[in-house]
């Protein structure tokens, strides 16, 4: 099972958007909201809400990605986001999120017996290629007692 499929089917969110798992790497996740007229808002376009939905969920799969092996001590947790919409966003949007800190160095710490912090990067396209939203996720793994 993909990334994608595990977050469609374990993340009733992702379900209900019909949010499309594009490319999960530890390196970058690519991740689709197609257009739909439940999700628009009032000028058209997909709902801030769907859009911050996209992207956290574009974060929580390279996440996965990039620290699966870790999940046997460890639940990733997001600890803060903060998002900026930058132009109109109108039909199909897709967010590609990135790693902010090496996956070693966050591993280093989670072995040192710390609980690390690391942001992911995520941009907000529409089919044209603008960005119309930018977001930050800080997310931690948080050690099982």
């Amino acid at each position: 099972m993909s990334v994608g499929e595990m977050l469609a089917a374990t993340v009733p969110m992702a379900r209900t958007l019909n949010l499309e798992f594009v490319e999960t790497t530890a390196e970058r996740a690519v991740v689709r909201l197609p257009d739909q007229p439940d999700f628009h808002n009032h000028v058209g376009g997909p709902h801030a809400g769907a859009m911050f939905t996209l992207a956290e969920s574009a974060s929580g799969a390279i996440v996965i990605a990039a620290f699966g092996d870790q999940m046997s001590r460890a639940v990733p947790l997001a600890v803060k986001a903060e998002i900026g919409y930058k132009k109109l966003a109108m039909g199909v949007v897709t967010a590609t999120a990135t790693l902010g800190r090496p996956i070693a160095d966050v591993v280093a710490e989670l072995d040192a017996g710390e609980r690390p912090e690391f942001p992911v990067e995520i941009a907000i396209q529409r089919a044209d290629g603008a960005v119309t939203g930018v977001m930050t996720i800080v997310w931690t793994l948080r050690p099982n007692a």
